[in-house]
């Protein structure tokens, strides 16, 4: 019996370690996503009139969008918002039509849009736009508008920035005194794919070249139809440089005015987002995998010879101990069976943990599938906020499950008192952080503050939905049979040095955190980009395979330290295996902290609090899903151990 038991330990633990590999040499080879775009494509026919709507208003150094006509741009007759999820209006994205109207493959030059005259509140809020460096972004067929400019590094290479700046600041040449100038002219460039057996086209690019121009003309200002000298189609005098920029002062005229030209590209719709998504640094992210690949499988290895070749050595020992006094002097990690499987000093917090992580995990995993497979493209905005919003809703029924299982194998009692805490202690701490930053986003009266509306729906989801679902998963996990511990545990509990014990728990946090940190952080830096400095992340089959490479890890860093103290004779496991692999949320946040001081120029203190704000949520959550991972992992382990064992 001692043989197979022997044997039986041997297989699984081998058979993991060698799953697991081979499964992450599979995702490193297949990390490439793709994308399925989110909308059908639109035909259109010389003539067709295309509609530009507007969206917010960025800045990566105040972190606080804004509405476009939150300035005195030139308005449509009748401001009509478009319908957004709720990932978008999470999201800040505020879509609006706009007087920008084209036909298709019919160019125009120097189109008036309207004259405005600025005042000392108007003037002053756009100056205040340009001094914190926003962008104006716009959609033409559900394709962000963006800004070419070239690389100096390579040649004929071209990078896109999206959205144009509001305006420029600049001096008059023999002047000191600094100016603001705007972007009043707008040289607009649609790319279109033309079918082949037809007439009809696609859209697959959207450009655009900003101009400052202090446009000039005639006589008296009539309407948008009189001619400019600064800009005349006729006299084929066209816009090509801000020599003659125009300054944005009290009581000054702007003329707003633009330019279409229509380009046919090689380019199908199917692939019109390749250009946006272009990848310049994929062989980071290829050392990234590789990195972090070679890292897990090496320290795989370690762990697979260690607890093969240990543990059969022990469990040999154990199981050929024939006498009493022999068994007497036992020593190591089979001396604490008694007390391996007691249940921890706040058990029932560790409960509701485990519950929460459980529910990351799920949300987490089956949002990288889809994203992974394209179903989450930057072409669906919103549609990752959206999809993760509703999977942690439905999450829940696991949430309740695993926390009631993990309850009774405590021998608790009040599964509606733990069901409680499940479904409320991380979605009220969470909550109350984000109410406090939507607070101050109110108070800067930015578009971002969520509105009343999506609030209330984000309390529906969460009262109406996810606390019903949590209930129902503990009451079916609380009534199934109780999870049997492999060994009896003492009356008495086992006596350990205080002092040794937080010794322990120091050491696995500091240590733990590391290497599952490690894997992740390289691919934390684009994560990061994308959040704050408004990227697109889109590379989802890198993310997953660094996700797969975080689960693995946590699962071993977490192992050998429960197997270390085990050996020590330490069977306070419970929390210190959560602790283990959920201490590299520190590391995270210091990361954080890092790449605001390093890689951000956000100077306003509203600005910097929204930051700390949400990466500290994010810190958190990280913190419940790797420590329930690693919880996970030494609860199998343990219990596999001590189940191969014989013990009178």
């Amino acid at each position: 019996m001692a043989g197979m038991a022997r044997g039986s330990l041997a297989l699984k633990l081998g058979a993991s370690f060698t799953s697991s590999s081979l499964l992450l040499l599979l995702l490193a080879c297949h990390s490439c996503s793709f994308y399925l775009p989110g909308v059908a494509p639109q035909d259109f026919t010389t003539g067709a009139e295309l509609r530009v709507k507007v969206n917010k208003l960025t800045s990566t150094k105040t972190q606080l969008p804004y509405s476009y006509y939150s300035l005195q741009y030139c308005p449509p007759e009748h401001i009509v918002d478009s319908a957004e999820n709720l990932g978008e209006v999470l999201r800040g994205d505020r879509i609006e039509n706009s007087p920008y109207v084209f036909q298709m493959r019919e160019p125009l030059q120097c189109k008036i849009l309207c004259r405005v005259t600025l005042n000392t509140k108007t003037a002053k809020e756009f100056r205040e736009k340009i001094d914190d460096d926003y962008r104006v972004n716009m959609i033409l067929d559900n394709l962000p508008l963006v800004v070419p400019i070239g690389r100096s590094d390579q040649e004929n290479a071209v990078v896109y920035q999206h959205g144009f700046h509001v305006g420029l600041k600049g001096q008059y040449a023999g002047s000191e005194d600094l100016k603001h100038f705007i972007h009043n002219h707008l040289t607009f460039t649609v790319k279109y794919h033309k079918d082949s057996q037809s007439d009809l086209a696609r859209i697959v690019g959207f450009e655009v070249k900003p101009f400052s121009v202090e446009h000039q003309f005639d006589g008296e200002w009539r309407n948008e139809n009189m001619p400019l000298a600064t800009c005349d189609p006729h006299a084929r005098r066209a816009v090509t440089s801000s020599e003659s920029p125009q300054v944005i002062e009290d009581k000054k005229d702007v003329i707003f005015t633009y330019d279409v030209a229509f380009e046919e590209s090689d380019v199908k719709w199917a692939s019109r987002w390749d250009t946006y998504l272009l990848m310049a640094d994929d062989q980071i992210h290829w050392f990234s995998i590789v990195n972090s690949l070679m890292i897990v499988l090496f320290l795989s290895g370690m762990v697979a010879m260690i607890m093969l070749r240990t543990l059969y050595r022990d469990i040999s020992k154990y199981n050929q101990l024939e006498t009493q006094e022999e068994a007497q002097e036992e020593t190591g990690w089979k001396l604490v069976h008694g007390d391996v499987f007691r249940p921890p000093t706040n058990s029932d917090l560790l409960c509701v943990y485990v519950g929460t992580g459980v529910q990351f995990f799920g949300m987490i995993l089956v949002t990288m599938i889809f994203a992974a497979l394209g179903f989450l493209s930057p072409s669906n905005r919103g549609g990752l906020m959206t999809a993760m919003l509703f999977l942690w809703v439905f999450m829940g029924l696991f949430s309740g499950y695993a926390s009631a299982r993990l309850y009774k194998m405590f021998k608790g009692t009040e599964w509606k008192k733990i069901t409680l805490k499940t479904a409320f202690m991380f979605p009220a701490i969470v909550f109350s952080i984000f109410f406090v930053l939507n607070a101050l986003i109110w108070g800067e009266k930015s578009s971002g503050a969520v509105p009343f509306g999506t609030m209330f729906a984000l309390v529906f989801l969460w009262f109406g939905i996810s606390v019903p679902l949590v209930f129902t998963g503990s009451y079916i996990g609380f009534n199934k049979p109780a999870i049997e511990d492999s060994v009896k545990t003492n009356k008495i509990p086992r006596q350990i040095p205080e002092q040794a014990w937080y010794m322990n728990l120091v050491f696995s946090i500091l240590i733990g955190g590391v290497l599952p940190f490690g894997v992740v952080f390289i691919e934390l830096f684009f994560i990061l980009a994308s959040i704050w400095l408004h990227q697109f992340y889109y590379i989802f089959g890198f993310l997953f395979a660094v996700f797969i490479i975080l689960i693995v890890s946590c699962a071993e860093i977490t192992i050998v330290f429960c197997y270390f103290h085990l050996c020590n004779e330490d069977y306070h496991w419970w929390w210190r295996s959560y602790l283990t692999s959920g201490s590299s949320a520190l590391y995270l946040f210091l990361y954080a902290a890092f790449y605001f001081f390093t890689k951000l120029d956000i100077t306003k203190p509203v600005s910097g609090v929204l930051y700390f704000g949400y990466m500290l949520i994010a810190s958190y959550a990280f913190f419940v899903l790797t420590g329930t991972i690693g919880f996970c992992a030494c609860f199998w382990f343990t219990r596999l151990i001590y189940s191969t064992v014989k013990i009178d």
